[in-house]
């Protein structure tokens, strides 16, 4: 695969800061399905989430298909966490573009897992059969129990548990490339 080619595809989409990890070198475990199931107010209710998506297992089954995922770092700080929903869905439909155009130049398998909930459409109905875009709907990381703290700091990537939602977050997508 000429991993140039794909670079210059994301930083055509206006990604600069993206680092390169195996399928086998990213973390998957139960911790972050179960925090999903008791932690997330919106468990149960998006179709691209938990319970809606694989199991921990299968999504493990599933990263080791890839040699190379791009890692995908965003910053961003709000002054109000509301702002959070509208920035995170603007971002991910521009990820789509991405995931589209690395499709298009011949690879497959490109598939992208948002840096956020999928927040597509305002009134999900919740279940990935009655999805009204299943060609836009993606997972996040986390729903498919990747461990984002430990996968992102074996590439030297910044996170941490905030504790005031004015301070910077670090969020991550990632895009598979076969």
């Amino acid at each position: 695969m000429d991993l140039g080619k794909v670079e210059s595809i994301i930083r055509k989409n206006g990604y600069e800061d993206f680092r390169w990890i195996s399928g086998e070198d990213v973390v998957v475990s139960q911790w972050p399905r179960f925090k999903c199931m008791f932690g997330c107010p919106t468990y149960g209710k998006k179709g691209a989430c938990p319970p809606s998506v694989p199991s921990v297992e299968e999504c493990r089954e599933f990263f080791k298909e890839y040699k190379q995922i791009a890692v995908i770092h965003f910053k961003k700080k709000l002054d109000d966490p509301e702002d959070r929903k509208e920035w995170s869905k603007k971002t991910n439909i521009n990820l789509l573009k991405l995931e589209k155009a690395a499709f298009l130049s011949g690879h497959q398998k490109a598939f992208l897992l948002f840096m956020d909930e999928c927040r597509i459409c305002e009134d999900c109905p919740g279940s990935r059969i009655e999805c009204k875009n299943l060609h836009l709907s993606r997972p996040c990381p986390e729903a498919l129990g990747v461990d984002v703290f430990a996968t992102v700091r074996k590439l030297g990537y910044p996170i941490e548990v905030l504790t005031d939602y004015k301070q910077e977050m670090n969020r991550y997508s990632f895009l598979m490339i076969e």
